[in-house]
Parts: structure tokens; C-alpha cells; sequence
């Protein structure tokens, strides 16, 4: 090679600028990552807490069942929270909370009423609520109405006997206790009552649900009402109250009307 040959490809070659060309898509790469790579891994946890969350309270509606139907004195189950909170609201919250009615005249409305108390899971993050709330599980939108039942309450008929029987499940206990993280919740039985009404032939049985004023799941309920219990609903009363008619009993025998209230006392979180 001939004294002072610079090959063509060596020209305009320098560090600096090499360098700085690697740093800067170093910083890019970073900014990128920060800006959406980051808030979609929050997304994707926060997702993650919810779906554990739900089966959490179907974990805890398994604990309620075992009190209340196989006289289980006592159940602790401990659970990852997660982002939210897990609230206990005894039946006398206020605002007032939901209320079921159940009656045979519509002009003195009298067999028996009950509010229900509920254990409520509330992620301002991802926008939701879940609660357990008289046996079943119920979950809605912050922003967005309308709302669904994860796990229904354990309401049945029995057509040969023409037996209608209802459970109500009250969740009792320090009213607003709260917890976030990891929890263990420790649940017995309380009281249990127990009524058994006769209703002669022809005469219709009625329900009315009032949604608590807050936490609106009206729409969980009504279908559970219309296409699981085959109510039909009248109309009869002003919002937000709906009336449904029980119509999946025979009302030309003889009906059995069944109604068993079970206290569930939430002693901690």
C-alpha cells in the first residue's frame, strides 16, 4: 500500500459521533419501554388482581355456604387483595343497603323484607367493584352501568312438594373495616331464622328489590330473577324498586313458601 493511501471507507469515520449515535437510540429504546411498555405492565397487573380477586370471592362465597348449609361454626381463608380494598358494610350501612321483599298482597305487602349487608372489593384502578353479597357474587364498572352475577345465591323450587324456598345471607360485623394487600378473613355463624308460610291456592307470591343507593346491581339481579328463578316482572312499583311475580310456582295448589335468614359475622380482615 503506496504512503498516505486512506481507503474510501474510512472517511467521515469518528467516535464521537459513533458513540452518540449509540447512546442516543440507547435513551430512545428507554423512552420507549417507559412511555408504553410500562403502563402496559401496570395494565396487565392490575388486570391479573382483578381475575384473582374474582375467584377470591367465590372462594369466600364457598366459606359462606359451608357456614350457613353444613352449620360450619367457623372459617378463616386468607387471600391477596391485591391493588384494592376489601370492605365489610353490615345490613344497617347507610345510605340504606339493597333490599328484597317478599310478599302476597300487593296493598299490605307483609311475609318478610331484608336488607343485605355485603363484603365489598373496591380497585379504583381498574375501574370496579365486586361483592358478596346475600350469597351470590355480583361485580360492576365504576364508570359504566349495569353490572353481572360471577356466582348465583342457592335459591330453588321444588315442583312435586310446590316448595318455594329462599335463602338470605346478612353479612354482620364492624361496619367500614377495611383491608388492602394481604388479608385473612375470618368468618362464623350467627343467628339463623327460620319461617315457614302457608299460601293457599290462587293467591300470587311477589318480590320486590330495592338496589342499595351507592352500589347499583340491579341488573345482576334482574337476571337472576327473570331467566334463572322464571320470574316475570309487573312493573308495579316506582323506580328504582322492580316487582317480579314468582311464577315458576303452581298457584292453583296449595304453595310453600320457605324463607331461612342466616347471619354471617365478619370478625376481621
Amino acid at each position: 500500500m503506496a504512503a498516505g493511501y486512506e481507503r474510501s471507507n474510512d472517511r467521515g469515520v469518528s467516535e464521537s459521533i459513533g458513540f452518540l449515535l449509540i447512546f442516543t437510540i440507547m435513551i430512545t429504546g428507554i423512552g420507549l419501554v417507559t412511555l408504553y411498555g410500562y403502563p402496559l405492565l401496570l395494565q396487565q397487573q392490575v388486570s391479573a388482581d382483578e381475575k384473582i380477586m374474582q375467584k377470591n370471592m367465590i372462594v369466600l362465597q364457598n366459606d359462606v355456604k359451608s357456614l350457613a348449609y353444613k352449620t360450619v361454626p367457623f372459617k378463616e381463608t386468607s387471600l391477596k387483595i391485591g391493588q384494592g380494598s376489601l370492605i365489610v358494610y353490615n345490613w344497617s350501612h347507610l345510605p340504606v343497603s339493597s333490599t328484597i321483599m317478599i310478599y302476597t298482597d300487593i296493598a299490605n305487602k307483609y311475609v318478610d323484607s331484608f336488607h343485605s349487608g355485603d363484603l365489598r372489593y373496591y380497585s379504583e384502578a381498574a375501574g370496579s367493584e365486586m361483592s358478596l353479597q346475600n350469597g351470590a357474587v355480583v361485580t360492576r364498572r365504576l364508570v359504566e352501568p349495569g353490572s353481572v352475577m360471577l356466582a348465583e345465591p342457592r335459591w330453588f323450587y321444588d315442583g312435586k312438594t310446590n316448595t318455594v324456598v329462599i335463602n338470605f345471607i346478612n353479612m354482620t360485623g364492624p361496619d367500614g373495616i377495611s383491608r388492602a394487600g394481604v388479608g385473612t378473613v375470618q368468618m362464623a355463624l350467627g343467628d339463623v331464622r327460620y319461617t315457614k308460610t302457608e299460601i293457599p291456592a290462587g293467591i300470587p307470591i311477589y318480590l320486590d328489590y330495592t338496589p342499595d343507593s351507592t352500589q347499583d346491581y340491579s341488573v345482576a339481579w334482574d337476571n337472576y330473577f327473570v331467566n334463572t328463578m322464571k320470574m316475570t316482572e309487573t312493573g308495579a312499583s316506582p323506580w328504582p324498586t322492580k316487582t317480579y311475580r314468582l311464577d315458576m310456582v303452581d298457584t292453583a295448589r296449595l304453595v310453600t313458601l320457605v324463607i331461612k335468614t342466616y347471619d354471617v359475622d365478619i370478625r376481621s380482615l
